[in-house]
């Protein structure tokens, strides 16, 4: 389900809400061959599946960054910001990989608005934890706190 809001009033007033969680998406071995094309990251735990079948997980995993790059897509699943001129990705305070996501499996977002504070430029600062859960593996696949700015 999509949370929406209409301007920074109605972002702040989400402070300390649970935004639910976004669909469930399948990680291919197609997309993490695109992934590794991009960023020339070919280590044979992500591209080689007979090697992987041998390896520390019993196949090909996505890469960590891959998880981070899908937090965009999935986040936009659980929250809209309509009415605002501008947003902004303005970092990470925390990132951890608890738990590879082996290709076939399927993840979710689950988001907490943390925080969201007034910046000068007429804009918001906005914190949010996000846990990337993987379908039937009890640790996430990646937690991490993300920081936004959205200006009127």
């Amino acid at each position: 389900m999509t949370t929406t809001v209409h301007g920074l009033a109605e972002l702040k007033a989400l402070a300390g809400q649970d935004l639910g969680h976004s669909s469930w998406l399948e990680i291919t071995q197609d997309r993490v061959n695109l992934f590794a094309e991009a960023t020339d990251d070919h280590q044979w735990i992500h591209t080689d599946a007979e090697k992987a079948k041998d390896g520390p997980f019993g196949g090909t995993i996505a890469h960590g960054y891959l998880t981070v790059a899908l937090l965009i897509p999935l986040f936009t699943e659980v929250l809209t910001i309509e009415g605002v001129a501008m947003s902004i990705n303005y970092g990470l305070d925390k990132l951890r990989f608890p738990s590879p996501v082996k290709v076939g499996a399927r993840i979710r977002l689950a988001a907490t608005v943390v925080s969201v504070e007034d910046v000068p430029g007429d804009g918001v600062h906005l914190v949010v934890d996000l846990t990337v859960e993987i379908d039937g593996v009890a640790k996430p696949a990646c937690v991490a706190r993300a920081l936004y700015r959205h200006y009127a």
